[in-house]
């Protein structure tokens, strides 16, 4: 096996960690614990979880790339009602506060854009594209400023986004360090089967700014994440275009099969 060829981990539960923890361990893989993400889970007694997931990483000597992925299912980040910008925040800063009991330094929020129309065009209105960074940054304000302290960066997940453009322009409207781009590959094939960018054109795009990628396949036509290799999306074109970027993102396989997917991309040549 090539030793040159990137290291892929994966994302997972923390009840699912005892499972995957040696194979994690053995060659230090990037991890993302997701529990934040499911209804009520930040409202359940998760301080306890969250120190026995970091008791078992420090006792088996686990050292690679960790972070969470916050809350979101109903959290839009961008709304102009106050009143739900702050349970958005709160959210976030609680999700901030899981990863900081594991000692997460990455953390995947949803983006809050929609590309309607050609991917390729500038962002129509433009005025709509601003009002949207504007709103964004007004949440997000508190929220990066724990995150810095916590040296926990916010990657921020292409979800309906057709073009790579105006995310790009809501994260460089961070200026920070703490701002990077996420590109799930199976949501970026979806939207390519309505005229966006290839996932492999999203990672070219993306280049230094790209911080976190979740691999997942599909057939292009629903967020299903089946296993890497039972959908349609061209695996070689998604690592070539990682091999020419000088970012090197975490890499989290996004599936319930992940032994099933790292075969089939050990078998393809691209990745271990």
């Amino acid at each position: 096996m090539q030793t040159d060829l990137p290291v892929v981990g994966a994302a997972m539960r923390l009840r699912d960690l005892p499972q995957y923890i040696d194979w994690l361990v053995a060659d230090q893989r990037d991890l993302e614990i997701q529990d934040p993400g499911y209804p009520d889970y930040l409202d359940s007694d998760w301080q306890q979880e969250a120190r026995e997931g970091r008791a078992l990483l420090t006792e088996r000597g686990y050292s690679g790339r960790l972070g969470v992925h916050a809350a979101y299912e109903g959290l839009e980040l961008f709304t102009r009602d106050k009143k739900v910008q702050a349970v958005v925040r709160e959210r976030y800063l609680e999700s901030l506060a899981f990863g900081a009991q594991l000692g997460a330094t990455h953390m995947v929020i949803h983006s809050p854009l929609v590309s309607f129309g050609n991917a390729f065009a500038s962002y129509y209105p433009a005025p709509r594209l601003q009002q949207m960074i504007d709103v964004a940054q007004e949440i997000l304000a508190p929220v990066l400023t724990v995150a810095a302290q916590n040296q926990c960066v916010l990657v921020i997940e292409c979800i309906l986004d057709k073009s790579p453009y105006p995310l790009l322009q809501l994260v460089r409207s961070f200026n920070s360090d703490y701002v990077r781009l996420s590109v799930d590959v199976g949501h970026a094939f979806i939207m390519h089967q309505d005229g966006g960018a290839s996932p492999d054109e999203w990672i070219a795009t993306a280049g230094d700014l790209l911080g976190h990628v979740h691999l997942q396949d599909n057939n292009g036509s629903a967020d299903y994440h089946w296993a890497i290799g039972d959908g349609n999306i061209n695996w070689r074109a998604v690592f070539w275009a990682l091999r020419q970027i000088p970012a090197q993102p975490r890499l989290c396989i996004e599936v319930r099969d992940v032994m099933r997917s790292i075969q089939h991309l050990q078998q393809l040549g691209v990745a271990r």
